[in-house]
């Protein structure tokens, strides 16, 4: 078989791969019922031969509804991304979060015959056979977040790295006490649902990272990803220490509770870390005026990277500054730590809470 001389030549812009991001398994991001606002989304730009168009590709993409900040922007991105290539027709689904209706709108876009097929599942376990049912078709399938229980069910996964979330916002703090001289302190965590993997290991490497440091964790509570439930388990859990050094809140959807339960109770004497990298967080370590010193990135543009990968699979291409002809079978994001000293380089993949 003959090798497309361009397929060295495409490379994704800092946005699409170079950007950090973080995500895993079944829920990323707050699941409150408020849409997020309308804000600029993250496009990668390609450079190189491949950058140019090329032939047409149609690029099926089912997700959930995008009832959240965090959702809301993965969708946002993608169509954003596909309008950005002239050659590709986005044929995206109504976003839901019924396992079923997903799966039967993933099998009207494989009877549609699309070119590529990017699915973030509400369940990855339960779209699997959805996902094994288009490879099988020759449709290849970009696997977006929340992973399939087989690789075989695609062609390339795409997400983040919530063990390294949790370990970069340990090592931040971590850092901090030791540059304050505390040499017991007292570090509390806001975790999301624990029956989630993502939720474990961010969780897991938050504890190894603050273990190898000679610290530990101290009060924990677990939410739901929502704003609501973030205030209401921070009440309880700074009802139950009268003293923090530092606190650790696992998304930034759930944060905007996390934080009118701080306020409300007028704390202020310990530094916070967010995590996913919202816009509103981010403004807020810009302000440097809050409790919130710095935020991990799990950020939604890596669905803007699903969009542009698809398109090069479609097309038959690989990624210009890899050796290798073809596209990798997986991409994990990086949870870069957002602080008032770098804010500005990250602005632009925050979302609206």
């Amino acid at each position: 078989m003959s090798i497309d001389p361009s397929r060295r030549k495409f490379l994704l812009g800092a946005s699409a791969l170079g950007m950090s991001l973080g995500a895993g398994a079944l829920v990323a991001g707050c699941t409150s019922n408020t849409p997020a606002a309308a804000g600029p989304q993250q496009v990668a730009g390609g450079s190189g031969a491949n950058a140019q168009p090329g032939k047409p590709v149609t690029i099926g993409f089912s997700a959930p509804a995008a009832d959240h900040g965090w959702m809301a922007a993965m969708t946002k991105n993608a169509k954003a991304q596909a309008a950005a290539f002239k050659e590709v027709t986005l044929d995206a689904t109504e976003g839901t979060n019924d396992v079923n209706q997903q799966i039967a709108q993933v099998e009207t876009l494989i009877n549609k015959k699309v070119g590529v097929l990017v699915i973030l599942p509400f369940d990855g376990k339960a779209l699997t056979a959805a996902g094994q049912q288009a490879m099988d078709a020759g449709i290849p399938v970009i696997n977006l977040d929340r992973v399939f229980d087989t690789p075989l069910a695609y062609r390339t996964w795409i997400g983040g790295d919530n063990y390294r979330m949790g370990v970069n916002a340990g090592d931040y703090i971590a850092k901090q006490m030791k540059a304050k001289n505390v040499s017991n302190p007292i570090i509390g965590e806001v975790a999301g649902i624990d029956s989630l993997p993502l939720t474990q290991e961010r969780s897991k490497g938050f504890k190894d990272a603050l273990a190898r440091n000679g610290f530990k964790v101290g009060p924990r509570v677990s939410a739901e990803f929502t704003a609501e439930s973030g205030e209401r388990q921070t009440a309880n859990l700074l009802q139950g220490a009268s003293k923090l050094d530092a606190l650790w809140n696992h998304d930034d959807d759930q944060g905007i509770g996390v934080m009118a339960a701080i306020d409300s109770a007028s704390r202020k004497e310990f530094v916070m870390v967010g995590g996913a990298g919202s816009r509103d967080m981010m403004n807020r370590i810009k302000a440097d005026n809050t409790v919130i010193k710095a935020t991990v990135l799990y950020s939604p543009s890596m669905a803007s990277t699903a969009i542009a990968v698809a398109r090069l699979l479609g097309q038959g291409k690989g990624v210009g500054d890899f050796a290798e002809h073809e596209v990798p079978a997986s991409i994990t994001t990086y949870s870069a730590v957002v602080t008032k000293d770098n804010v500005d380089s990250y602005l632009d993949v925050g979302f609206d809470s």
